[in-house]
């Protein structure tokens, strides 16, 4: 007996005449809303004397604005029992806040203010580039953090995906006031601006609290374009003495986010390194205990993306778990994946997806997601189906594609004692 369908989603949207989107979703068994204001450009924009300014700009705006002190922000929502925060990734920022459906109306101002009135007063800026230089130092005693970094400047080189969000010591020592000021105006603009919310609310209050700030916000048209990527096969070993593991990144090009072929990557993904049941973590963790933590994920981007495989190990493991990751890499070109894996794979998928949509913030996440990088809108079965249409020989096909030894890039981080590697050795 088949299962009832899933109830439609209550979406609705609406565009000002300057460009900015207004996206809703009600769900009116909780008693929470999530509202989150998306920056639709990222890292990714930057040029190289810009690098890291996108994540400084997100610190700075917790600085102080027009109405607010950076203390009078942070109580703001502490005071009424809700979360206030902001990331920045590659290719965009989000500026986001969780609450109690009734404390709405004090929320929305609050991060409407940070995202139109930030002060970026010149005092605030020196302190902050002291607080973020800390932070980059922080990230790069983090080994798994670094050997990411490194992988990907290579893996994207001479593009702004290769370049770390936070930015460099020598770039972030660089920003000024004017530097600052001029790329929020670039970025910050209407027709870049989207404004997602989901939880117990009705579009057309959201909508009222919307236009008050953000419908008469001049457009000025001045961003940059994006230039595409291009990933590069590399091998780079690179020497750190004070870590005692070697980290470990190996990864081949991918599918975009779009791509028609998207949930047989997922599936591929999820069987690889995507959990404690999949290939890379029982073979390599479980049965011969050579890492702690091995594991797979894609990074996937507008027009290109990567498959990557993480792990850390000791130096004389480190050859046997990149040859074993290899090996799997072989047995998903050469074999079919067994009907018991490709059922636990979707299973595993579908119930990961339908449990983090029972959070307002996850919603409020998702209806950005899909508007920035498909323009619509799926129903919860049409995504569900999708999962389910994933055949074995669709993942047999697209492992043909990525895993060929050309395509293979490996970083190597840590006390590596004269290891060596040759692309010889990355044949699968």
């Amino acid at each position: 007996m088949s299962a009832p369908p899933m109830e439609a989603r209550d979406i609705r949207s609406t565009t000002f005449p300057n460009g900015v989107r207004v996206i809703t979703e009600s769900m009116r068994h909780v008693r929470s809303v999530s509202v989150g204001i998306w920056i639709g450009s990222g890292t990714r924009r930057e040029t190289d004397e810009q690098n890291g300014i996108s994540h400084f700009i997100e610190h700075m705006v917790f600085k102080g604005t027009e109405n607010r002190t950076a203390e009078e922000i942070a109580r703001s929502v502490d005071s009424i029992g809700g979360n206030l925060d902001a990331f920045t990734a590659k290719e965009l920022v989000s500026f986001n806040t969780k609450v109690l459906d009734e404390h709405l109306p004090i929320a929305f101002g609050v991060l409407s203010d940070l995202v139109l009135r930030p002060l970026f007063s010149a005092a605030d800026i020196e302190r902050e580039k002291g607080v973020v230089l800390e932070e980059l130092k922080m990230e790069n005693d983090s080994p798994e953090y670094l050997v990411h970094e490194l992988f990907c400047g290579r893996f994207w080189k001479g593009h702004s995906l290769g370049k770390p969000i936070l930015g460099t010591r020598r770039t972030i020592r660089g920003f000024n006031r004017a530097m600052v000021e001029s790329y929020y105006r670039q970025v910050y603009d209407p027709s870049n601006i989207l404004i997602t919310a989901a939880g117990n609310l009705d579009h057309a209050r959201l909508l009222d609290l919307a236009g008050a700030e953000f419908s008469n916000l001049k457009p000025n048209g001045s961003r940059a374009p994006e230039s595409s990527a291009s990933p590069h096969p590399h091998l780079l070993l690179k020497s750190k003495k004070s870590l005692e593991q070697i980290h470990i990144c190996l990864g081949v090009p991918c599918y975009p986010v779009a791509h028609e072929a998207r949930y047989a990557c997922y599936i591929l993904n999820t069987l690889l390194g995507g959990g404690m049941s999949s290939r890379l973590f029982q073979n390599i963790r479980e049965r011969r205990g050579l890492a702690y933590s091995v594991f797979s994920e894609l990074n996937l981007y507008r027009d290109t993306g990567c498959l990557m495989v993480s792990a850390g190990t000791s130096l004389e493991s480190s050859e046997k778990v990149i040859r074993l990751t290899l090996d799997e890499f072989r047995r998903f070109k050469d074999e079919l994946i067994s009907p018991e894996e490709l059922r636990r794979a979707k299973d595993q998928l579908k119930g990961s997806l339908m449990l983090s949509l029972e959070s307002t913030s996850s919603r409020m996440a998702n209806l950005a997601r899909q508007e920035l990088y498909f323009g619509r809108f799926f129903d919860l079965d049409e995504i569900l189906a999708s999962i389910e249409a994933v055949t074995a020989e669709q993942v047999r096909q697209i492992s043909a594609e990525f895993f060929q030894p050309g395509r293979i890039a490996l970083t190597l981080l840590g006390e590596l004692n004269g290891l060596r590697m040759s692309r010889r050795e990355l044949a699968c």
